[in-house]
């Protein structure tokens, strides 16, 4: 016997609110008793960390030689759907409600199954013992059941940490036979998960930013050397001030950035006191990075990824010119990221039992000052990191948000950071490499924020039941192909004392 599953409309992914459907085949070759034939819709989120054996110099003495590293593994099942295919309501009413078994003529047999993707996992407090089980090269792990659970929407496909976490949806189709000594049939399909978006704040004019001061040095001309006809000159510093600056970068408020979407990103320099030379930018880099944080039972671990989505030097762009008045707002033209959509392996932000995603955008912009044929010498790297929420661009259906607002929520409800939120910069420095950041040496510091007291309104999974899927065009997605949760596999982890960069 094979048994295979075949979708009837397969989609690069699928996204909340939509239908799959599609038929279990069963080719027989000879005749086979089966007493039921049952499809699954799953997710799992699995993570397994590895704690140092007692002694080793992360743990204090007492090492005693042999001893293997302890692995945790934490599964949940965010999704677990069952439907039984065969036999049919009707046929168990026919053998009135008892269980029994059916012979199968050889052929080809086809059963439909059906199943609506909700809003919200649905975790359950204890898995299965086969869900548990992990076979890590010749050693069996179990994982313990846990009682952190939490009620959020599904999160997307993820892949890309072998060994260490993933996050797959998947059918499962199996043929259950009565005979104990008989194995029963199973096949497997993966899919791909991205979920809708939340509700959007209505379209306003705050914005979130990151900002850093800058002095330039005088400039210093080097010293002649001595001829025998005059004596040599010492360098004396140039009469031009030189200018002192701010730099801002800014996003919409809430900072949402949107999958297969360019960055709506402002980037503003100006100067902060009376000066004639003009500004240049010589480089400019943006990076998107996204720290997954790892959890098993005790363990923690904090990873990081990322996408550059611009890196352009040796530019020489002026920004203003020599009669540019003091705090005029210098916009760095837009075109320069503005036809670079976020990648499509970027999934978005989420937060469940065991794995949470988080973003980062860092801005490095390299300045320096002069005049079109006279370019000082001094160059200024320097960075911003803004925290920011990654949607997936999948818009909920109209009919959706009406349903909100009729049940009371509200689509305007704020999303991410507060209103009027300043991210906090890094410390000035004129070096290429900034340093680590440090809150104490920070030069703006972020206003006190007072939290809304009602929670943002969330899609509640009762919404689904009359709702149609998504209609318009599917955007790209796609994770890397990695293998399974199995063996040790190493990597390097991004602790809160470390930086991703030297």
């Amino acid at each position: 016997m094979a048994v295979h599953i075949q979708l009837d409309r397969p989609h690069a992914y699928f996204t909340n609110l939509d239908i799959i459907t599609g038929r279990v085949i069963l080719s027989i070759f000879s005749e086979e008793t089966i007493s039921a034939i049952n499809v699954k819709l799953e997710c799992e989120s699995r993570t397994r960390l590895a704690m140092a054996p007692r002694g080793d110099h992360r743990r204090g003495p007492g090492y005693r030689g042999g001893e293997r590293a302890q692995n945790e593994l934490e599964v949940h099942k965010l999704l677990y759907k069952v439907q039984t295919v065969f036999p049919s309501a009707e046929l168990l009413q026919q053998q009135g409600g008892e269980k029994s078994s059916f012979t199968l003529r050889p052929g080809s047999h086809e059963y439909p199954f059906q199943f609506k993707i909700p809003f919200n996992n649905s975790c359950s407090s204890t898995n299965s013992m086969l869900t548990n089980l992990h076979v890590s090269g010749a050693r069996m792990e179990m994982a313990r059941d846990t009682d952190r659970h939490v009620k959020k929407p599904l999160p997307p496909t993820l892949s890309g940490f072998p060994g260490e976490a993933e996050i797959q949806y998947f059918l499962k189709a199996t043929v259950q036979r009565p005979a104990f000594y008989k194995e029963n049939f199973r096949a497997r399909s993966v899919l791909n998960f991205l979920p809708i978006e939340p509700p959007r704040v209505a379209p306003n004019q705050r914005e979130s930013y990151a900002r850093r001061n800058h002095q330039f040095a005088p400039f210093v001309p080097l010293p002649q050397k001595q001829s025998i006809l005059r004596k040599q000159s010492t360098g004396s510093i140039s009469g031009t001030v030189p200018p002192k600056i701010s730099i801002d970068g800014r996003l919409p408020d809430p900072a949402v950035i949107t999958l297969n979407e360019p960055l709506p990103l402002r980037l503003i320099v100006k100067k902060l006191n009376e000066t004639t030379e003009i500004m240049f930018l010589k480089l400019l880099q943006v990076e998107l990075i996204g720290y997954t944080h790892i959890r098993a039972h005790e363990l923690q671990r904090k990873e990081a990824s990322s996408w550059v989505i611009v890196s352009l030097a040796n530019l020489t762009i002026p920004l203003g010119n020599s009669n540019t008045p003091t705090n005029k707002d210098m916009e760095i033209d837009k075109k320069l990221w503005s036809t670079i959509p976020l990648p499509n392996s970027v999934p978005p932000s989420f937060d469940t039992c065991n794995l949470t995603r988080s973003y980062e955008l860092e801005i490095r912009v390299g300045l320096s000052y002069g005049s079109p044929g006279s370019m000082k010498p001094e160059l200024t790297v320097q960075a911003l990191r803004m925290p920011a929420q990654v949607y997936s661009g999948i818009t909920p259906p109209p009919a959706l948000l009406a349903e909100i607002a009729r049940r009371g929520g509200s689509s305007t409800a704020t999303f991410g950071q507060p209103q009027g939120t300043t991210i906090r910069p890094f410390p000035v420095s004129s070096s290429l490499h900034p340093p680590p950041f440090s809150p104490s040496s920070a030069s703006l510091a972020p206003p006190s924020i007072d939290m809304p007291e009602d929670a943002p309104p969330s899609y509640e999974d009762t919404m689904a039941e009359d709702l149609a899927p998504v209609d318009g065009p599917r955007r790209d997605y796609q994770q890397p192909v990695t293998a399974p949760l199995v063996g040790d596999t190493k990597r390097t982890g991004l602790f809160s004392n470390e930086r991703l960069f030297p």
